[in-house]
C-alpha cells in the first residue's frame, strides 16, 4: 500500500475564551466510578452556530437530545475574517451567551472557535480535527419553495470521506 500525501491547506481561526462556569472537582464522585468509561469520559459534540434562528433551534436540540454531563459540547462559528475585532466580538457575545445557556440546562462544558472561511468547509475541516461523536448543524433558512427548487447537498458530498 502507498502513502499518498495531501496538500494540508492552513486557515485562520481563533479560539473563545468563555467563561469558567464549571468548577474543578479533585476527585471522581464514587456513582461516576461504576459507569462506562465512555459515560465517565465524555464525548466531543459539534454545533454549528450563527446568529439566525435555525441554529440558535439546533443548539437547543443538541442540549436535549445529545449532551450529557460529562460531554464537551465545541461551538463553531465561520467568518468572513477573524482579524475583524467587531465581528469578533459579536461573535464571542454570541459563543458566551450560548456557553452559559448549555451550562445552566445540561451541565456540559463548552469550548467555541470562530473559524475564517465558508461554513461548510469550516465545519468539515472542525469535524476532522475533533472526530465527534455527533455533528449538530441547522439549516440554512430557506423558504420551502428554494428548499425544493435547490438541489440539497449532503453532508458526505461537502466533507468527503471522514
Amino acid at each position: 500500500m502507498e502513502t499518498v500525501e495531501e496538500d494540508v491547506e492552513e486557515y485562520s481561526w481563533r479560539e473563545v475564551v468563555l467563561p469558567r462556569l464549571i468548577p474543578v472537582v479533585p476527585h471522581a464522585a464514587p456513582e461516576l466510578e461504576r459507569e462506562t468509561g465512555e459515560r465517565r469520559r465524555g464525548r466531543d459534540l459539534l454545533v454549528a452556530v450563527d446568529f439566525g434562528p435555525n441554529s440558535r433551534h439546533a443548539f437547543r436540540w443538541a442540549l436535549a437530545h445529545l449532551a450529557r454531563i460529562a460531554d464537551t459540547l465545541h461551538l463553531v462559528h465561520a467568518v468572513s475574517s477573524v482579524q475583524n475585532d467587531l465581528v469578533y466580538n459579536k461573535s464571542q457575545e454570541l459563543m458566551d451567551e450560548l456557553a452559559v445557556e448549555a451550562f445552566k440546562e445540561s451541565l456540559v462544558h463548552t469550548k467555541a472557535r470562530i473559524v475564517e472561511g465558508d461554513a461548510g468547509k469550516v465545519i468539515c475541516r472542525e469535524a476532522e480535527r475533533l472526530k465527534p461523536a455527533a455533528v449538530v448543524i441547522g439549516t440554512r433558512g430557506r423558504s420551502l419553495i428554494q428548499r425544493y427548487l435547490t438541489p440539497k447537498p449532503q453532508f458526505s458530498d461537502i466533507c468527503g470521506k471522514l
